[in-house]
């Protein structure tokens, strides 16, 4: 029923601007949508990626929001994640990423968030910001320079957020804890566990074998790959009609990847302090 213990590294790699621009077009906006005010001042996401890349800082993954509206396509939020070029290929479980996310539809200003990636899954984690606090940049003119010495700053953090890591992963759950936590992270995105189309021991299956165990880092990490990745079939569940659930989707919205992703986290840093709220709303 699980996957075989695989001890493959899902390695990023650095991608040029011409893949950019195709996994997320509105990096590479020429003006900001029509509508914006005066005080707008347009500087694109191109222009950033540029000066991240002079200071050592490698695109390795992009992705834009869908919308409908047709004024909005080519402007609307996007998001890009860094690591630093000397880490790229580095041997391990996980390396510190920063995403940054943009619009240039005024439906967002730059922000930059701490991240990991988990290379043993190839999942993408971000960090609440209860425990580092996100970094937003209006556009006014400076973003440039202010987001280079963000993204330094938000470097310094880093042997923080591995201590954060290695606490997750001394803190031993009982099989309380760990329903609990499935259940609140299921209120997370369906928002009550009775109406799901998952129960909470579906949620806490584990997909290989690096994350079998009840310390508060494999539970956590089995949760979040099962919540966003979907693909599970629980057939233990059964709508009011009496028909059963298909498989869960993958959570491929943007925002609706960061607000979980960032609860998720947050829900985790509650837990390992002996805290576990109902539900946790983060905000993106």
């Amino acid at each position: 029923m699980f996957s075989s213990f695989n001890t493959t590294k899902l390695n990023r790699g650095e991608i040029s601007d011409e893949l950019l621009a195709v996994q997320a077009p509105s990096v590479f906006a020429e003006q900001a949508v029509q509508g914006v005010s005066d005080r707008y001042t347009f500087i694109p996401t191109s222009r950033i990626v540029s000066r991240m890349r002079a200071e050592g800082w490698a695109p390795v993954a992009a992705q834009e929001q869908a919308v409908r509206l047709e004024n909005r396509i080519g402007f609307q939020k996007h998001m890009i994640r860094f690591q630093r070029q000397n880490q790229i290929g580095r041997v391990g479980e996980y390396v510190a990423e920063i995403a940054l996310v943009n619009s240039h539809d005024r439906s967002s200003a730059y922000q930059l968030h701490a991240a990991l990636y988990r290379l043993v899954c190839g999942n993408g984690l971000m960090v609440a910001d209860t425990t580092f606090e996100h970094i937003s940049v209006r556009h006014s003119g400076g973003e440039a320079d202010e987001i280079i010495a963000a993204s330094f700053k938000l470097l310094a953090t880093i042997p923080q957020l591995t201590e954060h890591v290695e606490s997750f992963r001394a803190r031993q759950l009982t099989d309380t804890e760990a329903r609990a936590f499935a259940e609140a992270a299921i209120m997370l995105r369906w928002d009550a566990v009775q109406n799901a189309p998952v129960s909470a021991e579906k949620v806490l299956e584990f997909r290989r074998y690096e994350d079998k165990g009840n310390n508060l880092w494999q539970v956590y990490n089995r949760v979040q790959e099962n919540l966003l990745r979907g693909g599970q079939k629980d057939y233990s569940r059964r709508r009011d009609n009496g028909s059963r659930h298909t498989r869960t989707r993958p959570v491929t919205g943007l925002a609706e990847d960061i607000r979980l992703n960032k609860s998720l986290w947050h829900l985790a840093e509650a837990l390992r302090s002996g805290n576990l709220p109902a539900v946790v709303s983060a905000q993106n």
